[in-house]
Protein backbone atom coordinates (compact mmCIF):
# COMPACT_ATOMS: atom_id res chain seq x y z
CA UNK A 1 0.00 0.00 0.00
CA UNK A 2 0.98 3.30 -0.73
CA UNK A 3 2.03 5.99 1.66
CA UNK A 4 -0.26 8.44 0.19
CA UNK A 5 -3.77 6.13 0.77
CA UNK A 6 -2.24 5.11 3.92
CA UNK A 7 -2.04 9.23 4.98
CA UNK A 8 -5.46 9.45 3.60
CA UNK A 9 -7.27 6.76 5.65
CA UNK A 10 -5.35 7.86 8.87
CA UNK A 11 -6.75 11.66 7.90
CA UNK A 12 -9.83 10.09 7.25
CA UNK A 13 -10.23 7.91 10.47
CA UNK A 14 -9.23 11.09 12.66
CA UNK A 15 -11.69 13.58 10.67
CA UNK A 16 -14.48 10.45 11.72
CA UNK A 17 -13.75 10.36 15.15
CA UNK A 18 -13.44 14.25 16.44
CA UNK A 19 -15.84 15.49 13.72
CA UNK A 20 -18.50 15.47 15.61
CA UNK A 21 -17.64 16.76 18.34
CA UNK A 22 -16.04 19.44 16.44
CA UNK A 23 -18.82 20.65 14.75
CA UNK A 24 -21.17 21.20 17.44
CA UNK A 25 -18.66 22.90 19.57
CA UNK A 26 -18.10 25.02 16.21
CA UNK A 27 -21.80 25.56 15.70
CA UNK A 28 -22.32 26.79 18.94
CA UNK A 29 -19.71 29.41 18.71
CA UNK A 30 -20.45 30.77 15.33
CA UNK A 31 -24.14 30.78 16.84
CA UNK A 32 -22.77 32.67 20.06
CA UNK A 33 -20.88 35.30 18.41
CA UNK A 34 -23.71 36.10 15.35
CA UNK A 35 -26.75 36.45 17.57
CA UNK A 36 -24.10 37.80 20.85
CA UNK A 37 -23.61 41.20 18.82
CA UNK A 38 -27.41 41.58 18.07
CA UNK A 39 -28.98 41.56 20.99
CA UNK A 40 -27.59 44.90 22.19
CA UNK A 41 -28.90 46.57 18.81
CA UNK A 42 -32.21 45.88 20.05
CA UNK A 43 -34.87 49.02 19.87
CA UNK A 44 -36.19 50.29 23.02
CA UNK A 45 -39.34 49.22 24.27
CA UNK A 46 -42.08 51.44 23.64
CA UNK A 47 -44.33 51.90 26.00
CA UNK A 48 -46.78 54.31 24.78
CA UNK A 49 -46.80 52.10 22.00
CA UNK A 50 -47.99 48.81 24.10
CA UNK A 51 -50.33 50.83 25.53
CA UNK A 52 -52.32 52.15 22.47
CA UNK A 53 -51.30 48.31 21.13
CA UNK A 54 -53.43 46.67 24.49
CA UNK A 55 -56.57 49.30 24.11
CA UNK A 56 -56.71 48.88 20.27
CA UNK A 57 -56.69 44.88 21.34
CA UNK A 58 -59.45 45.49 24.47
CA UNK A 59 -61.80 47.56 22.29
CA UNK A 60 -61.53 45.03 19.43
CA UNK A 61 -62.70 42.09 21.84
CA UNK A 62 -64.37 44.09 24.17
CA UNK A 63 -66.18 46.77 22.67
CA UNK A 64 -69.42 45.85 23.15
CA UNK A 65 -69.38 45.56 26.99
CA UNK A 66 -67.57 48.56 27.32
CA UNK A 67 -70.30 50.88 25.77
CA UNK A 68 -72.48 49.18 27.79
CA UNK A 69 -70.98 49.45 31.18
CA UNK A 70 -70.51 53.33 29.88
CA UNK A 71 -74.36 53.49 28.92
CA UNK A 72 -75.42 52.09 32.15
CA UNK A 73 -73.46 54.51 34.15
CA UNK A 74 -75.03 57.68 32.34
CA UNK A 75 -78.22 55.68 33.14
CA UNK A 76 -77.50 55.38 36.63
CA UNK A 77 -76.56 58.95 36.95
CA UNK A 78 -79.30 60.50 35.18
CA UNK A 79 -82.30 58.34 37.06
CA UNK A 80 -80.30 59.72 40.33
CA UNK A 81 -79.00 63.01 39.86
CA UNK A 82 -79.17 64.53 43.65
CA UNK A 83 -78.49 61.37 45.42
CA UNK A 84 -74.38 61.75 45.90
CA UNK A 85 -74.45 58.04 47.50
CA UNK A 86 -76.42 56.54 45.17
CA UNK A 87 -73.04 55.05 43.32
CA UNK A 88 -72.41 53.34 46.84
CA UNK A 89 -75.83 51.46 47.24
CA UNK A 90 -76.06 50.62 43.30
CA UNK A 91 -76.13 47.07 43.70
CA UNK A 92 -80.22 47.69 45.57
CA UNK A 93 -80.84 50.14 43.46
CA UNK A 94 -83.28 48.08 41.20
CA UNK A 95 -85.14 46.39 43.56
CA UNK A 96 -85.69 49.14 45.85
CA UNK A 97 -85.18 47.57 49.04
CA UNK A 98 -84.93 48.90 52.41
CA UNK A 99 -81.57 49.19 53.62
CA UNK A 100 -79.86 47.52 57.00
CA UNK A 101 -77.72 50.78 57.66
CA UNK A 102 -79.24 53.76 57.54
CA UNK A 103 -77.94 57.16 56.96
CA UNK A 104 -78.34 57.88 61.13
CA UNK A 105 -77.73 54.93 63.33
CA UNK A 106 -78.80 56.87 66.32
CA UNK A 107 -82.21 57.54 65.45
CA UNK A 108 -82.94 53.86 64.84
CA UNK A 109 -84.84 52.06 67.83
CA UNK A 110 -84.93 48.71 68.72
CA UNK A 111 -87.74 47.67 66.39
CA UNK A 112 -86.47 48.79 63.90
CA UNK A 113 -83.00 47.49 64.13
CA UNK A 114 -85.44 44.27 64.54
CA UNK A 115 -87.50 44.94 61.30
CA UNK A 116 -84.35 45.53 59.49
CA UNK A 117 -82.99 42.40 60.03
CA UNK A 118 -85.61 40.80 59.10
CA UNK A 119 -86.26 42.13 55.94
CA UNK A 120 -82.51 42.24 55.14
CA UNK A 121 -80.98 42.91 51.29
CA UNK A 122 -79.54 39.49 51.04
CA UNK A 123 -83.22 38.02 52.25
CA UNK A 124 -85.50 40.00 49.71
CA UNK A 125 -82.93 39.31 46.74
CA UNK A 126 -82.58 35.48 47.25
CA UNK A 127 -86.79 35.50 47.87
CA UNK A 128 -87.02 37.70 45.02
CA UNK A 129 -84.72 35.99 42.64
CA UNK A 130 -86.79 32.46 43.50
CA UNK A 131 -90.38 34.38 42.82
CA UNK A 132 -88.07 35.54 39.07
CA UNK A 133 -87.45 31.29 38.55
CA UNK A 134 -90.40 30.10 39.71
CA UNK A 135 -92.20 32.60 37.23
CA UNK A 136 -89.19 31.86 34.60
CA UNK A 137 -88.63 28.01 34.86
CA UNK A 138 -92.65 26.99 35.93
CA UNK A 139 -92.85 23.14 37.85
CA UNK A 140 -92.61 20.29 35.10
CA UNK A 141 -95.16 18.29 34.45
CA UNK A 142 -95.37 15.01 36.32
CA UNK A 143 -94.52 11.87 34.18
CA UNK A 144 -95.09 8.07 35.21
CA UNK A 145 -91.70 6.61 35.06
CA UNK A 146 -90.70 4.19 32.30
CA UNK A 147 -90.03 0.75 32.73
CA UNK A 148 -88.81 -2.29 30.98
CA UNK A 149 -91.54 -4.69 29.77
CA UNK A 150 -89.97 -6.96 26.37
CA UNK A 151 -86.56 -7.86 25.47
CA UNK A 152 -86.65 -9.55 21.91
CA UNK A 153 -83.81 -10.97 20.15
CA UNK A 154 -83.18 -12.35 17.02
CA UNK A 155 -80.57 -10.14 15.16
CA UNK A 156 -76.73 -11.59 14.81
CA UNK A 157 -75.36 -7.91 14.94
CA UNK A 158 -75.18 -4.61 16.54
CA UNK A 159 -78.94 -3.26 16.03
CA UNK A 160 -78.78 0.34 14.87
CA UNK A 161 -82.00 1.69 13.61
CA UNK A 162 -85.97 1.44 13.73
CA UNK A 163 -88.63 2.52 12.96
CA UNK A 164 -92.70 2.35 13.88
CA UNK A 165 -95.16 2.02 10.38
CA UNK A 166 -98.10 4.37 10.50
CA UNK A 167 -100.71 2.31 11.48
CA UNK A 168 -98.76 1.70 14.71
CA UNK A 169 -98.99 -2.42 14.36
CA UNK A 170 -95.29 -3.70 13.44
CA UNK A 171 -92.20 -1.82 13.28
CA UNK A 172 -88.91 -2.54 11.37
CA UNK A 173 -85.15 -2.90 12.98
CA UNK A 174 -81.82 -2.97 10.76
CA UNK A 175 -78.96 -4.48 11.94
CA UNK A 176 -74.97 -4.84 11.60
CA UNK A 177 -76.23 -8.53 10.49
CA UNK A 178 -77.47 -6.88 7.03
CA UNK A 179 -80.64 -8.13 7.78
CA UNK A 180 -84.21 -5.85 8.04
CA UNK A 181 -86.36 -8.04 10.51
CA UNK A 182 -90.60 -6.93 10.84
CA UNK A 183 -91.88 -7.48 14.31
CA UNK A 184 -95.45 -7.43 15.44
CA UNK A 185 -95.63 -4.57 18.51
CA UNK A 186 -98.09 -5.94 20.37
CA UNK A 187 -96.96 -9.54 20.59
CA UNK A 188 -92.88 -8.73 19.80
CA UNK A 189 -92.85 -11.81 17.39
CA UNK A 190 -90.94 -11.77 13.83
CA UNK A 191 -93.56 -11.08 11.26
CA UNK A 192 -90.92 -10.50 8.02
CA UNK A 193 -87.32 -10.72 7.26
CA UNK A 194 -85.42 -8.67 4.29
CA UNK A 195 -82.49 -9.23 2.98
CA UNK A 196 -80.57 -7.15 0.34
CA UNK A 197 -77.83 -4.94 1.95
CA UNK A 198 -74.45 -6.05 1.83
CA UNK A 199 -73.32 -4.24 4.81
CA UNK A 200 -74.91 -2.52 8.33
CA UNK A 201 -78.17 -1.43 7.78
CA UNK A 202 -78.25 2.26 9.12
CA UNK A 203 -81.39 3.70 8.70
CA UNK A 204 -85.05 2.71 8.00
CA UNK A 205 -88.39 5.10 7.64
CA UNK A 206 -92.12 3.49 6.97
CA UNK A 207 -94.03 6.06 4.09
CA UNK A 208 -97.09 7.13 5.46
CA UNK A 209 -98.79 7.15 2.39
CA UNK A 210 -97.39 4.70 0.32
CA UNK A 211 -96.49 0.67 0.79
CA UNK A 212 -92.75 1.37 0.59
CA UNK A 213 -90.03 1.04 3.25
CA UNK A 214 -86.87 3.16 2.84
CA UNK A 215 -82.93 1.75 3.89
CA UNK A 216 -79.74 3.00 3.97
CA UNK A 217 -76.62 0.73 5.17
CA UNK A 218 -72.97 1.17 5.09
CA UNK A 219 -72.92 -0.21 1.68
CA UNK A 220 -73.65 3.35 0.04
CA UNK A 221 -77.13 1.48 -0.81
CA UNK A 222 -80.24 3.42 -0.19
CA UNK A 223 -83.17 1.21 -1.16
CA UNK A 224 -86.67 1.29 -1.68
CA UNK A 225 -89.01 -2.09 -0.69
CA UNK A 226 -92.46 -2.55 -1.88
CA UNK A 227 -94.08 -4.23 1.34
CA UNK A 228 -96.94 -5.74 -0.73
CA UNK A 229 -94.29 -7.67 -2.70
CA UNK A 230 -91.81 -7.65 -0.73
CA UNK A 231 -89.01 -6.95 -2.84
CA UNK A 232 -86.14 -4.10 -3.42
CA UNK A 233 -88.40 -1.97 -6.57
CA UNK A 234 -86.06 1.27 -6.52
CA UNK A 235 -82.08 2.28 -6.00
CA UNK A 236 -80.89 5.61 -5.45
CA UNK A 237 -77.47 5.42 -6.43
CA UNK A 238 -75.08 8.76 -5.48
CA UNK A 239 -73.42 8.86 -2.39
CA UNK A 240 -69.76 7.91 -2.54
CA UNK A 241 -69.91 6.28 1.28
CA UNK A 242 -71.87 4.93 3.94
CA UNK A 243 -75.26 6.23 4.27
CA UNK A 244 -75.91 7.00 8.21
CA UNK A 245 -79.38 8.27 8.14
CA UNK A 246 -82.67 8.88 5.72
CA UNK A 247 -85.94 11.05 6.38
CA UNK A 248 -88.88 10.98 4.25
CA UNK A 249 -90.90 14.54 3.83
CA UNK A 250 -94.17 14.38 5.09
CA UNK A 251 -96.15 15.98 2.73
CA UNK A 252 -93.92 15.64 -0.84
CA UNK A 253 -92.78 12.85 -2.48
CA UNK A 254 -89.10 13.55 -1.54
CA UNK A 255 -86.21 11.44 0.09
CA UNK A 256 -83.34 12.73 2.29
CA UNK A 257 -80.58 10.85 3.21
CA UNK A 258 -77.13 11.63 4.59
CA UNK A 259 -73.70 9.67 5.21
CA UNK A 260 -69.81 9.92 5.34
CA UNK A 261 -69.69 11.81 2.57
CA UNK A 262 -70.38 15.03 4.55
CA UNK A 263 -73.46 15.53 2.45
CA UNK A 264 -77.49 15.34 2.65
CA UNK A 265 -79.06 14.14 -0.80
CA UNK A 266 -82.47 15.07 -1.61
CA UNK A 267 -84.07 12.46 -3.69
CA UNK A 268 -87.36 12.19 -5.90
CA UNK A 269 -88.76 9.17 -4.74
CA UNK A 270 -90.39 8.13 -8.13
CA UNK A 271 -87.86 8.89 -10.64
CA UNK A 272 -85.19 8.09 -7.96
CA UNK A 273 -83.55 11.74 -9.46
CA UNK A 274 -80.71 13.28 -7.44
CA UNK A 275 -82.60 16.81 -6.88
CA UNK A 276 -80.43 18.50 -4.48
CA UNK A 277 -76.75 17.67 -3.42
CA UNK A 278 -76.69 19.77 -0.37
CA UNK A 279 -72.77 20.35 0.57
CA UNK A 280 -71.63 22.47 3.54
CA UNK A 281 -70.81 20.02 6.14
CA UNK A 282 -67.31 19.21 6.45
CA UNK A 283 -66.99 16.40 8.21
CA UNK A 284 -70.03 12.90 8.74
CA UNK A 285 -74.16 13.67 9.08
CA UNK A 286 -74.83 11.40 11.25
CA UNK A 287 -79.16 12.65 11.30
CA UNK A 288 -81.10 14.41 8.57
CA UNK A 289 -84.95 14.92 9.53
CA UNK A 290 -87.54 16.24 7.41
CA UNK A 291 -90.17 19.06 8.63
CA UNK A 292 -93.65 20.22 6.74
CA UNK A 293 -92.77 24.07 7.53
CA UNK A 294 -89.92 25.74 7.34
CA UNK A 295 -86.76 24.50 7.63
CA UNK A 296 -88.01 21.30 6.00
CA UNK A 297 -84.74 19.93 6.11
CA UNK A 298 -82.48 19.47 9.27
CA UNK A 299 -79.12 17.84 9.36
CA UNK A 300 -76.68 17.34 12.08
CA UNK A 301 -72.97 16.84 11.64
CA UNK A 302 -69.90 15.42 13.15
CA UNK A 303 -68.35 18.71 12.96
CA UNK A 304 -70.56 19.60 15.34
CA UNK A 305 -73.08 21.94 13.58
CA UNK A 306 -76.34 21.85 12.81
CA UNK A 307 -77.62 23.23 9.48
CA UNK A 308 -81.40 24.35 8.52
CA UNK A 309 -81.57 24.04 4.88
CA UNK A 310 -84.23 25.61 2.61
CA UNK A 311 -85.63 22.71 0.20
CA UNK A 312 -86.52 25.01 -2.79
CA UNK A 313 -83.09 26.55 -3.43
CA UNK A 314 -80.87 23.94 -1.76
CA UNK A 315 -78.47 25.75 0.64
CA UNK A 316 -77.97 26.33 4.15
CA UNK A 317 -80.13 29.17 5.78
CA UNK A 318 -78.52 29.21 9.05
CA UNK A 319 -75.83 27.67 10.62
CA UNK A 320 -76.23 26.59 14.51
CA UNK A 321 -72.58 26.21 16.03
CA UNK A 322 -73.41 26.07 19.96
CA UNK A 323 -72.47 22.26 20.24
CA UNK A 324 -68.70 22.08 20.77
CA UNK A 325 -68.52 18.25 19.96
CA UNK A 326 -70.43 16.11 17.41
CA UNK A 327 -74.13 16.55 16.79
CA UNK A 328 -75.01 12.22 16.63
CA UNK A 329 -79.31 12.87 16.64
CA UNK A 330 -82.22 15.31 16.10
CA UNK A 331 -85.42 14.72 16.37
CA UNK A 332 -88.32 17.22 15.73
CA UNK A 333 -91.08 17.62 18.03
CA UNK A 334 -94.71 16.48 17.40
CA UNK A 335 -96.60 19.06 18.42
CA UNK A 336 -94.46 22.16 19.67
CA UNK A 337 -92.17 24.35 16.49
CA UNK A 338 -89.05 23.17 18.10
CA UNK A 339 -86.68 20.52 17.68
CA UNK A 340 -84.11 19.44 19.59
CA UNK A 341 -80.04 18.13 18.89
CA UNK A 342 -77.91 15.57 21.25
CA UNK A 343 -74.06 15.92 21.38
CA UNK A 344 -71.28 14.19 23.68
CA UNK A 345 -71.66 18.05 25.46
CA UNK A 346 -75.42 18.98 26.07
CA UNK A 347 -78.51 18.43 24.89
CA UNK A 348 -79.97 21.48 23.31
CA UNK A 349 -83.45 22.29 22.98
CA UNK A 350 -84.41 25.22 19.59
CA UNK A 351 -87.28 26.57 18.03
CA UNK A 352 -87.94 26.71 14.29
CA UNK A 353 -87.64 28.14 12.02
CA UNK A 354 -84.30 30.10 12.40
CA UNK A 355 -82.84 27.47 15.22
CA UNK A 356 -83.23 29.89 18.24
CA UNK A 357 -81.54 28.49 21.22
CA UNK A 358 -83.71 27.74 24.05
CA UNK A 359 -82.12 25.47 26.26
CA UNK A 360 -79.48 22.81 27.73
CA UNK A 361 -80.57 19.87 28.94
CA UNK A 362 -77.04 18.86 31.05
CA UNK A 363 -76.26 15.87 33.36
CA UNK A 364 -76.33 13.25 30.36
CA UNK A 365 -72.20 12.93 30.64
CA UNK A 366 -71.80 10.34 27.92
CA UNK A 367 -71.85 10.06 24.25
CA UNK A 368 -75.44 10.62 23.46
CA UNK A 369 -76.37 8.32 20.05
CA UNK A 370 -79.95 8.97 19.91
CA UNK A 371 -83.48 10.99 20.72
CA UNK A 372 -86.89 10.20 20.90
CA UNK A 373 -89.76 12.73 22.17
CA UNK A 374 -93.76 11.81 22.14
CA UNK A 375 -96.72 14.24 21.71
CA UNK A 376 -96.94 13.96 25.93
CA UNK A 377 -93.48 16.49 26.27
CA UNK A 378 -91.47 12.94 27.32
CA UNK A 379 -87.80 13.05 25.56
CA UNK A 380 -86.00 10.30 25.77
CA UNK A 381 -81.88 10.36 24.98
CA UNK A 382 -80.15 7.13 25.07
CA UNK A 383 -76.14 6.56 24.90
CA UNK A 384 -72.97 4.45 23.92
CA UNK A 385 -72.83 3.43 27.44
CA UNK A 386 -76.39 2.14 27.62
CA UNK A 387 -77.42 5.03 30.09
CA UNK A 388 -81.00 6.48 28.96
CA UNK A 389 -81.90 9.34 30.28
CA UNK A 390 -86.01 10.95 30.44
CA UNK A 391 -86.63 14.76 30.36
CA UNK A 392 -89.85 16.46 30.61
CA UNK A 393 -89.63 18.85 27.54
CA UNK A 394 -90.80 22.09 29.02
CA UNK A 395 -88.77 22.64 31.68
CA UNK A 396 -85.46 20.48 30.68
CA UNK A 397 -86.17 18.20 33.97
CA UNK A 398 -84.81 14.89 34.19
CA UNK A 399 -87.15 13.07 36.14
CA UNK A 400 -85.75 9.35 35.32
CA UNK A 401 -82.44 7.64 34.68
CA UNK A 402 -82.54 4.37 33.38
CA UNK A 403 -79.31 2.01 32.34
CA UNK A 404 -80.19 -0.78 29.84
CA UNK A 405 -79.61 -4.27 31.19
CA UNK A 406 -77.22 -6.43 28.87
CA UNK A 407 -78.01 -9.49 27.35
CA UNK A 408 -76.90 -12.64 29.40
CA UNK A 409 -73.69 -13.47 28.02
CA UNK A 410 -72.67 -10.02 26.80
CA UNK A 411 -69.76 -8.33 27.33
CA UNK A 412 -70.61 -4.76 29.55
CA UNK A 413 -68.95 -3.07 26.82
CA UNK A 414 -72.37 -3.72 24.91
CA UNK A 415 -74.82 -2.05 26.71
CA UNK A 416 -74.80 0.98 24.04
CA UNK A 417 -78.48 2.15 22.19
CA UNK A 418 -77.86 3.40 18.98
CA UNK A 419 -81.76 3.91 18.27
CA UNK A 420 -84.75 4.86 19.96
CA UNK A 421 -88.28 5.35 18.71
CA UNK A 422 -91.82 6.30 20.09
CA UNK A 423 -94.52 4.06 18.93
CA UNK A 424 -97.31 6.65 17.29
CA UNK A 425 -99.34 6.52 20.14
CA UNK A 426 -96.22 7.54 22.52
CA UNK A 427 -96.92 4.97 25.00
CA UNK A 428 -94.11 2.30 23.98
CA UNK A 429 -90.89 2.87 23.43
CA UNK A 430 -88.88 1.14 21.06
CA UNK A 431 -84.69 1.27 21.90
CA UNK A 432 -82.27 -0.89 19.73
CA UNK A 433 -78.90 -1.82 21.44
CA UNK A 434 -75.20 -3.14 21.18
CA UNK A 435 -76.17 -6.44 22.53
CA UNK A 436 -78.13 -7.60 19.50
CA UNK A 437 -81.23 -7.07 21.70
CA UNK A 438 -84.40 -5.05 20.74
CA UNK A 439 -85.64 -3.81 24.13
CA UNK A 440 -89.47 -2.19 24.69
CA UNK A 441 -90.41 0.02 27.84
CA UNK A 442 -93.55 1.67 28.41
CA UNK A 443 -94.98 3.66 31.85
CA UNK A 444 -95.26 2.26 34.78
CA UNK A 445 -99.19 2.32 35.59
CA UNK A 446 -98.66 1.93 39.75
CA UNK A 447 -96.66 4.73 40.28
CA UNK A 448 -98.74 8.07 41.53
CA UNK A 449 -97.28 11.24 41.97
CA UNK A 450 -97.03 10.38 45.97
CA UNK A 451 -94.75 7.79 45.07
CA UNK A 452 -92.31 8.89 42.24
CA UNK A 453 -92.66 13.17 43.43
CA UNK A 454 -90.76 15.60 41.19
CA UNK A 455 -87.73 16.66 43.00
CA UNK A 456 -87.82 20.17 41.86
CA UNK A 457 -86.46 22.91 44.01
CA UNK A 458 -86.34 26.25 41.76
CA UNK A 459 -83.67 28.11 43.91
CA UNK A 460 -80.88 30.14 43.29
CA UNK A 461 -78.16 27.00 43.16
CA UNK A 462 -80.84 24.85 41.16
CA UNK A 463 -81.30 27.51 38.84
CA UNK A 464 -77.44 27.83 38.41
CA UNK A 465 -77.27 23.81 37.67
CA UNK A 466 -79.87 23.43 35.31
Amino acid sequence: MSTRSQNAMSFSEEVQRHSVHTLVFRSLKRTHDMFLSCQGMLPPLDEEAERIKKLVKARDCYGLVFDKVERNKINMKKSQPNNPKSDNLDIYKDNHLPLAITDNPEKVNKNTETSMVLSSPSTQNIAAANRLINHIMPKPKWHPPWKLYRVISGHLGWVRCVTVEPGNEWFATGAADRVIKIWDLASGKLKLSLTGHVSTVRGLQVSPRHPYLFSCGEDRQVKCWDLEHNKVVRHYHGHLSAVYSLALHPTIDVLLTAGRDSTARVWDMRTKANVHTLTGHTNTVASVVAHEFEPQVLTGSHDCTIRLWDLAAGKTRATLTNHKKSVRSLVLHPKVYMFASASPDNIKQWTCPDGKFIQNLTGHNAIVNCLAVNSDGVLMSGANNGSMYAWDWRTGYNFQRMQAPVQPGSMDSEAGVFAMAFDNSGTRLITAEADKTIKLYREDDTATEESHPINWKPDIIRRRKY
